[in-house]
């Protein structure tokens, strides 16, 4: 690019004694809090005479007929920047300052102004503005639901622990806020998202191609980013619902040096679930969440951030049986997330600079067993401690845009151990702790080939330790493992390994720009996985156990291959996509029938491992300017298991023949729309359709002991009926107060408008000595909810 350059410069000094003089403007844009590049932001000279994107070192360079023009530039998520300006300009930096008002558009793009011309495919950026322009259920602006209204992303239902990206599992993501993991990314049993909308100023879906520094899971990345505090104003918002009140402040501590952004949620109005219904009286849910993060410019070349967040959920129900043998009056769950992160941003040049990150996550899911008759409670505890160093070194050189990242990772993981306290029919019982270390390196290069042709090539390398202390069973080769198959066991002290893997993980993604306005992509991403959930439900609950690779859980290893077509109208008002993928994924992990994980010593007999296959194709239009805004997606796509270790019966699921995953959903159409209506108030419509995703139904029963019981044969083998909804949302501003210091708006919605009964599941219960069917639906009836949002500025 810089002898191109060059050569336009040359050209034009020759020209001048014959024609206009030509004048220079090279400039940057950065982030105004931490000086970051904002990479594909969009700069248009004269509205529209000519643009140009923002590279990957944070530049941009005209040569312009004029002296004096404006220049307008645009960033998701930031208040765009206008000026008239002198030329020439050899060094002119603009920073961008975060978005704190609504914005006037409605954006979901590969990554903005960048859907043609990025290399990487499959990443996904949708405005928290946008978000909390569409409809929601009960009030709560849902992060995690509103990316279930784009292609490629699913879940099994209302009440569901996370997401399926391309056919994953939903462990098989990762969630990270502010660098630290999330293990249980929901509350209220899937209910509503765990992440502080209030508090969030960008995310990243990667579901093609993930970048090099990301490792660890087999399908996808969120990466979501908390708000950097305002460094010269006192800034709030908050709001309250029928589930919650939340409330977040920005705080300069020192001017333009040091500021604080708090915020917290909490929901505590289970005490109106009795007067909805008299079966719910006993029926107790709270959770809360908090997050933090304070932000120190030390100056112009060094920055320094600390962010902390806290997750807390209690569910109380007496409608499941007894856990572990256990006779308790209810069913008690609570689970808490407590995350640590410290980042130290260091700008070495103008062309290279360096991140290093100190992680810790703490998820500790507990079930409380209230005895009957008693006021003692058993306590089932487990956690997942998690600790983490990194690094990038990021290097602009001419066309080529390195990044170099090393990590590493301790793992300790708690899979249960029961606290009987004063029981005298309860045991202690305690599962061992499960340690492990991965270490990572890779290095990144986003190559501008020439004016058409971009290259992103990433390769990472991923070790895993499977850690002691520990004792392994070894069982006889091409038998199920179980009690009898055991050969010997051997006993791992501290500190030793006791079984390693490992191997490279190539990134690539490829784009060719057909004209200024059509490109064609394709990608490859492998990625290795070396913890997973194992759970015999069909969505994982958020005491479902984690557990780590050993010598006889092999780590997951993915392989993605994509191709897109993708396409921008005139005047980038719409966009248009075509994405299709194969994913092949080794050594997933499915139940044995009749498995219980909990409290097992040597999970590995309830386990199979197997393949699973999922392909896809992914149609998107979006409109992005105008009074209405929105898109519309259609995804064909299917996830297919297949489990076979041997020849016996118990080595199978299925027989050994493929079946469908539990989130496979052949056909899935949604679509947004939201109609601004001016200063007072805007509309907006979701409207999701989806194949019903498959469930296992019994093939016959048996009479035994009086008792009719059900048995089964092949697995997913039935289908629940069809899921649609239509969702409803009317925004409510007062335009009075747009110069205010004081804000505030009403958000009216109706979820699930007409009333639809869509199953969550399907049950079965004997009587009169028959099995009879049941469904279970969460949300039956329109759910309608008021809001109150507010802002103020200082």
């Amino acid at each position: 690019m810089k002898y191109i350059i060059t050569l336009v410069l040359s050209l034009a000094a020759l020209g001048s004694a014959f024609s206009q003089q030509s004048y220079i403007l090279k400039g940057s844009v950065l982030d105004s809090a931490d000086k970051t590049p904002l990479i594909g932001a969009t700069v248009t000279i004269d509205y529209g005479d000519q643009t140009d994107f923002v590279k990957e070192d944070g530049s941009f360079t005209f040569v312009l007929p004029k002296k004096e023009v404006v220049i307008i530039v645009r960033y998701i998520g930031y208040v765009p920047f206008r000026k008239n300006i002198t030329l020439p300009l050899d060094n002119f930096v603009i920073e961008l300052k975060l978005v704190e008002n609504t914005l006037q558009e409605v954006i979901v793009s590969g990554t903005g102004s960048e859907n043609v011309k990025r290399p990487m495919m499959g990443v996904t950026s949708l405005s928290m503005k946008s978000v909390e322009k569409l409809p929601t259920a009960l009030g709560e602006v849902d992060l995690l639901k509103g990316l279930q209204m784009l292609p490629g992303i699913s879940s099994v239902g209302e009440a569901s622990n996370g997401v399926n990206v391309r056919g994953g599992t939903t462990d098989q993501n990762l969630f990270l806020l502010e660098d630290t993991p999330i293990f249980n990314p929901t509350h209220m049993f899937g209910l509503f998202s765990a992440f502080p909308s209030e508090a969030i100023s960008k995310f990243d879906l990667y579901k093609g191609n993930v970048p090099a520094r990301f490792g660890g899971r087999a399908a996808g990345v969120l990466d979501v980013k908390l708000l950097n505090p305002s460094m010269d104003k006192f800034k709030m918002k908050g709001g309250i619902s029928l589930v919650s009140t939340k409330l977040m402040a920005e705080v300069p501590i020192i001017k333009n040096k040091m500021a604080l952004m708090i915020s917290g949620r909490g929901s505590f109005n289970d005490f109106l679930f009795p007067i909805v219904s008299d079966k719910l009286k006993d029926l107790k849910a709270k959770f809360a969440d908090g997050a933090a993060k304070l932000f120190y410019q030390v100056n112009d070349k060094h920055t320094l951030s600390l962010a902390a967040y806290y997750s807390y959920d209690f569910f109380q129900t007496e409608m499941l049986g007894s856990i572990a043998n256990i006779n308790a009056s209810a069913s008690q769950f609570q689970y808490e997330t407590t995350n640590f992160s410290g980042k130290w941003f260091y700008n070495i040049s103008e062309k290279a600079n360096i991140q290093t990150t100190l992680v810790s996550s703490y998820y500790q899911p507990n079930t409380l067993l209230p005895e009957i008759d008693s006021d003692n409670v058993v306590k089932i505890r487990q956690s997942v401690d998690y600790k983490q160093i990194k690094s990038n070194l990021n290097l602009y050189r001419g066309k080529h845009n390195f990044e170099l990242g090393v990590d590493a990772v301790r793992y300790s993981i708690n899979p249960g151990n029961i606290e009987p306290g004063t029981s005298e029919s309860v045991l202690p019982i305690s599962t061992p702790i499960e340690n492990g270390i991965e270490l990572g390196a890779s290095i990144e290069d986003v190559i501008e080939i020439n004016s058409r042709t971009n290259l992103s090539v990433g390769l990472r390398y991923s070790q895993f330790l499977s850690m002691g202390a520990a004792n392994v069973n070894i069982y006889e080769e091409n038998e199920p493992r179980d009690e009898i198959s055991v050969l010997e066991t051997i006993a791992y002290n501290k500190g030793e390994v006791a079984q390693s893997y490992g191997g490279f993980e190539p990134r690539v993604g490829f784009s060719f720009l057909i004209d200024d306005k059509n490109s064609i992509k394709a990608g490859y991403n492998l990625a290795r996985q070396y913890l997973q959930i194992v759970s015999n439900t069909t969505t994982p609950i958020p005491t479902s156990r984690w557990k780590l690779s050993d010598l006889n859980i092999k780590p997951q290893v993915s392989q993605l291959v994509s191709l897109g077509y993708f396409r921008n109208s005139s005047g980038n008002v719409f966009e248009y996509s075509v994405e299709g993928y194969y994913r092949k994924t080794d050594n997933i992990i499915d139940y044995k029938p009749g498995a219980d994980f909990l409290l097992n010593q040597t999970p590995e007999t309830e386990i199979l491992q197997g393949v699973n296959s999922s392909y896809g194709a992914e149609f998107m239009v979006s409109k992005k300017k105008g009074e209405v805004t929105g898109w519309v997606n259609y995804t064909y796509a299917r996830s297919i298991n297949q489990i076979d270790e041997g020849p016996l019966l118990s080595q199978r699921v299925n027989y050994g023949q493929k079946y469908s995953a539990n989130y496979d959903r052949p056909h899935t159409l949604n679509a947004a729309v939201v109609i601004n209506q001016g200063s007072h108030h805007d509309f907006s419509f979701n409207f999701t359709y989806s194949t019903g995703r498959p469930f296992t139904s019994p093939q016959g029963y048996i009479k035994y002991s009086n008792q009719v019981l059900p048995f089964y044969f092949l697995r997913n083998d039935t289908r629940l009926p069809d899921y649609h909804r239509l969702d409803f949302a009317w925004n409510i501003y007062n335009p009075q107060l747009r110069n205010k210091k004081f804000k505030g708006n009403f958000a009216f919605s109706v979820y699930n408008l007409y009333g639809r009964k869509n199953a969550y599941s399907i049950f079965f219960r004997s009587e009169n000595n028959l099995l009879k069917p049941y469904k279970l639906t969460i949300f039956g009836a329109p759910i309608v909810s008021l809001a109150y949002k507010f802002t103020f500025n200082h």
